[in-house]
């Protein structure tokens, strides 16, 4: 599973000129699902997401607390193309894109994992045409990847 964070000033997501999902300061997460991904993807990236240290704390500090510290909002949009293979030729292949029954799956259980937060968290439609739009905040937006996890640290 992979996701592209962003912190934001606030973010919304339209489908046909309506907004569908709208929120505060907050983080907007672009969240892709993969075809070897599982549950177990979906638990590590929230609770990386929902625990990284990306906003300022009592002193400025920049990064020194987590949306959970400050009560961040979320906004949640499903995003396939993070999957994108561009290494041959000049259009993206999506085959590493888990398909529709089984991301829509996966992505619906990381949303309800963000809810399990108690944070308020909007989303977009899965497989619609969307329109997001962004305040990004610093600019900070930062990528991970579940199989992350599975990979040693460099030394």
């Amino acid at each position: 599973m992979r996701a592209i964070v962003q912190r934001v000033v606030e973010a919304s997501v339209q489908i046909d000129g309506h907004d569908v999902g709208k929120i505060g300061k907050g983080l907007l997460v672009l969240l892709g699902v993969g075809r070897e991904d599982q549950e177990a993807d979906a638990k590590y990236l929230t609770g990386k997401i929902l625990n990284l240290r990306i906003f300022a704390g009592e002193n400025n500090d920049r990064f020194d607390c987590s949306a959970l510290d400050v009560g961040a909002e979320f906004l949640i949009v499903s995003q396939f193309t993070l999957y994108a293979d561009t290494r041959k030729g000049r259009r993206p292949d999506f085959n590493q894109a888990a398909p529709p029954g089984d991301a829509n799956r996966l992505y619906e259980y990381a949303v309800e994992q963000f809810r399990l937060s108690g944070l308020k968290v909007e989303t977009g439609r899965f497989q619609e045409y969307m329109q997001v739009r962004l305040q990004n905040d610093g600019p900070v937006t930062i990528m991970l990847d579940s199989a992350d996890s599975q990979r040693p640290r460099r030394a």
